[in-house]
């Protein structure tokens, strides 16, 4: 029989809690999101309010957009019997999977308000040629 101990059990427990943390927290600090698309064009917005045009970097690689970028504010407001400091970084990574039809080439951006907007154009369908095939008499 194996006994079992109370307090090795307990440390796993306490844990376990704490375990995915990071990853929640990344999906929290993550910017907001949108994808839609028309008759024309794949569109990505993203809210990036307080980021700079220069702290974002766009990829488009192995059919996946990555936008990465990190946001630095700092803020400083002083009175004649008071001060107020703050400051604010972070770093943020998306990622979205490509459809086959869009046209990584076209990948156009646009930075407006505190919005990013992605746009790929959609290539035309390919229209597959019937080919024949022979058929042999064995």
């Amino acid at each position: 029989m194996v006994e079992k101990n109370p307090v090795a059990n307990f440390w796993p427990q306490f844990f376990e809690p704490f375990r995915h943390m990071g990853t929640r927290l990344a999906e929290w600090v993550a910017p907001a999101s949108e994808a839609s698309s028309d008759d024309d064009a794949y569109h990505i917005t993203m809210e990036l309010p307080g980021v700079a045009e220069d702290d974002i970097e766009l990829n488009v690689q192995g059919g996946v957009v990555t936008v990465k970028g990190e946001k630095k504010t700092e803020r400083e407001e002083k009175g004649d019997t008071w001060y107020f400091s703050e400051r604010q970084y972070g770093a943020f990574s998306r990622s979205f999977r490509l459809p086959e039809d869009a046209d990584p080439d076209g990948v156009k951006a646009d930075l407006k308000d505190g919005v990013l907007t992605v746009t790929l154009p959609r290539t035309s369908p390919k229209t597959p040629e019937a080919k024949r095939v022979p058929i042999s008499r064995g």
